[in-house]
């Protein structure tokens, strides 16, 4: 048996994957992430945010541990969690969209998390999301949930190879109405609290206000243009859109228009048709290998989102970490910001985060474009 810190989120997903580990026989260890994030409702109803950090989170943990008669301990990770915000902002202002679930959890959950763990003692970690870790003849594999509605396998695909050999998943193989009948079973707590649906530093899906606050220099009027460079009318900040967007423009042109591209240094919001949205290809960098770094190019199956279909791709990997990706059929809304994910039926081989569509230019041209660029280096 071993000892294992479990993440605890004051959620039902952590609370029942505690509880199967204390079960197991393993010495648990029950671990809550403070962030500095309060909300409106930690001072009123706890269904107002269903959010995952939050002061009501927290107290729900801890009776949960109280419950299971296990260690707990509530860290704070403020300081830390204050540069994913700032990450998350950043993004915006670059005219990317960010994905700050998948940063935290690469970061904060399987990074600074685990430093944490090894000062406890803990042989491993582990939290309750929807995937699978198989061992099998000495390999460590990253596997989709049993749960096709819950999987989460895409927001992991940044955990460090030599991590993933220590990370336990013990929800992986149930769905959500099972996690929710187990914890009944066994009286916890949480059984009936809603899922998380929102970032849990946004509050109603206002993420514009935590851009601006933590950008002030943005919400500069600007223009929309289509590819011919027309102007087709103004907008209030480029930080207000994403590529694919369609409702919002406020755009009275006749026909639907998509956001193609933003590019921040001249203000502009790039617009045109569905057709023009879709992209044979990506470039993306920062690539994380689960499997050993293919030496030629690897045919496999994409995602460019979380709730996106898994798309036919040739993967060719390319200078340092990067990977050019070419799909068998073009995809709509390839958002640079976004992570591009690769799997081989439920495991997960690696992923990148996404820096441009290819439409017609070369990868070439997109790796010198690229070069002259910059990201956040938040989770690397």
């Amino acid at each position: 048996m071993a000892r294992i810190v479990v993440a605890m989120s004051g959620g039902v997903d952590s609370s029942v994957a505690a509880m199967l580990l204390k079960q197991a026989g393993h010495e648990v260890i029950g671990v809550f992430m403070r962030t500095g994030v309060q909300h409106d409702s930690d001072a009123c109803q706890p269904t107002h945010k269903q959010g995952c950090c939050s002061a009501l989170d927290a107290q729900d943990a801890r009776r949960v541990a109280d419950r299971l008669d296990i260690p707990f301990y509530a860290f704070d990770y403020a300081d830390e969690f204050n540069r994913i915000i700032d990450y998350f902002a950043d993004e915006y202002a670059s005219g990317r969209t960010p994905n700050p679930c998948v940063v935290c959890n690469t970061w904060l959950k399987f990074g600074k998390l685990w430093e944490q763990a090894r000062l406890l003692g803990a042989d491993r970690i582990a939290t309750g999301h929807y995937a699978r870790v198989i061992k099998t003849a000495g390999q460590v594999e990253l596997h989709c949930g049993a749960d096709p509605e819950k999987d989460q396998s895409y927001v992991l695909f940044g955990v460090r190879a030599e991590i993933l050999s220590n990370l336990v998943l013990p929800i992986g193989e149930f769905t959500k109405s099972q996690i929710r009948m187990l914890a009944r079973e066994a009286g916890l707590p949480v059984a009936e609290k809603p899922d998380s649906q929102e970032i849990c530093f946004v509050s109603a899906g206002r993420y514009v206000e935590v851009v601006r606050k933590r950008r002030p220099d943005l919400g500069r009027k600007g223009v929309f243009v289509d590819r011919q460079g027309n102007v087709l009318g103004e907008h209030d900040g480029v930080e207000n859109f994403t590529v694919g967007q369609r409702k919002g423009l406020g755009l009275t042109t006749g026909s639907r228009r998509f956001v193609l591209e933003i590019i921040p240094s001249r203000d502009e919001v790039v617009v045109g048709s569905r057709e023009e949205l879709c992209a044979s290809g990506l470039l993306a960098d920062r690539v994380n290998w689960l499997i050993p770094r293919p030496a030629t190019p690897l045919r496999c199956e994409v995602k460019i989102r979380y709730r996106s279909r898994p798309a036919f791709a040739i993967i060719q990997p390319r200078k340092d970490d990067l990977a050019e990706v070419r799909f068998e059929e073009p995809q709509f809304a390839v958002t640079p910001g976004q992570a591009a994910v690769f799997y081989d039926g439920s495991r997960v081989l690696g992923g990148g985060w996404i820096v441009t569509p290819l439409r017609d230019q070369s990868a070439d041209k997109a790796l010198a474009d690229h070069s002259s660029g910059s990201h956040s280096s938040v989770g690397e």
